[in-house]
């Protein structure tokens, strides 16, 4: 269960980092994609890691 919350949870901060990045322009979309997947991973994580104790 955790691992899969952790793929929605990057694969959705990646696709809101780009959708906010794709305003300004394809470098900051992906610059912020990546960035939002590592910050949605971070929070499914420790949304689970909560969840589960």
């Amino acid at each position: 269960m955790g691992r899969s919350l952790g793929l929605f949870g990057a694969m959705f901060g990646g696709w809101f980092g780009w959708w906010v990045g794709d305003h300004v322009g394809f470098m900051t979309a992906y610059f912020l994609s990546v960035i939002g997947m590592g910050a949605g991973l971070y929070l499914a994580r420790r949304f689970t890691a909560n969840l589960f104790e």
